[in-house]
C-alpha cells in the first residue's frame, strides 16, 4: 500500500514556529527545516519520510517537530539519546498546541533536571 506524499510546512506554519520560538524564548531562534522518518501508525512496517522542523535551545535541548499530515503533528524533545520525551499526546491536529505543549513540558522537564542537578 502506497502512502501519499506528506506535504512541506506552509509559510503561515513555519511563521507559527517562528512566533512560538519567539513567545517562548524572548528573541528569534534559528530552526531547520528536515526531513525525518517516522512509523505512522503502529502497524507500519515501513517508516514514512516526514517534514519536520529542528531546533536546539542554550541547555543543548533539541526539539523535533514532524508534520504528518494534513494538519497532523508529532514532536520530542531530547538532551540525549537516554534522556528523550514526548508530550504523551501520539499526534496533534493544530500545530499551535503542538508547539505550546512541546515547549510547556520542556520547561518543566528543564526545571526538574535543575533540581535533580542542585540535589547532588
Amino acid at each position: 500500500m502506497s502512502v501519499p506524499a506528506i506535504p512541506d510546512y506552509t509559510e503561515a506554519e513555519l511563521r507559527l514556529v517562528d512566533a512560538a520560538l519567539k513567545e517562548r524564548y524572548g528573541q528569534a531562534v534559528d530552526f531547520q527545516e528536515v526531513e525525518t522518518e517516522v512509523r505512522l501508525t503502529p502497524a507500519d512496517r515501513e517508516l514514512t519520510a516526514c517534514p519536520a522542523v529542528y531546533w536546539e535551545d542554550a541547555d543543548s535541548c533539541r526539539f523535533v517537530v514532524a508534520k504528518t499530515g494534513v494538519d497532523k503533528f508529532r514532536s520530542m524533545f531530547f538532551w540525549s539519546v537516554k534522556d528523550r520525551f514526548a508530550t504523551g499526546k501520539e499526534e496533534y491536529d493544530n500545530l499551535g498546541d503542538c508547539l505550546v505543549t512541546t515547549l510547556k513540558m520542556q520547561e518543566e522537564a528543564a526545571h526538574r533536571r535543575a533540581e535533580e542537578v542542585g540535589q547532588q
